[in-house]
């Protein structure tokens, strides 16, 4: 259940900002009592007072102890889109996950994120990547690039 709560950066202001009770009322209802939630899984609780409807939490990835972080990763974010779908949400906004202090290769999880969100999105009007400082930013812009000139290449070829 903490794990589940656990977050950096941005998203302290949005702890602070909810009724804490309310939120751990929330995501407590949707599991058993105590039971965390599972690195790469996603839960949603409301947006209390934040102007969202939703919020859509997951736990991603410690680079350097899981097994295998690209596939948690995969899933934080497609289970994260899942979720949104379910719910008829069509607009979302990630946070770099597991990008903080659980330690995940900047450029490795932007190609995860960006192209988990290409091929899963469908659905979605609108994905936002909130990004906490200006090294993340580039890094996310220049590989979204990457990342769309090799499709308009690969496209050109077919």
């Amino acid at each position: 259940m903490k794990e589940c709560l656990e977050v950096v950066g941005l998203m302290e202001l949005y702890i602070e900002q909810l009724d804490q009770n309310s939120l751990k009322h929330a995501i407590k209802s949707q599991n058993e009592p105590d039971v965390r939630c599972p690195t790469g899984e996603a839960r949603i609780t409301p947006g209390f007072k934040l102007p969202a409807s939703h919020v859509i939490h997951t736990v991603g990835p410690i680079y350097d102890s899981h097994k295998d972080p690209k596939a948690s990763l995969t899933s934080a974010y497609k289970n994260c889109l899942s979720v949104a779908k379910e719910n008829n949400i069509e607009y979302i906004a990630f946070t770099a996950i597991s990008c903080g202090v659980y330690g995940y290769p900047f450029e490795e999880a932007a190609t995860i994120a960006i192209s988990t969100v290409k091929n899963f999105a469908d659905g979605i009007k609108e994905v936002h990547f909130v990004l906490f400082s200006d090294q993340l930013y580039n890094v996310w812009l220049n590989k979204a690039k990457e990342l769309l000139q090799a499709s308009m290449h690969q496209s050109s070829q077919n």
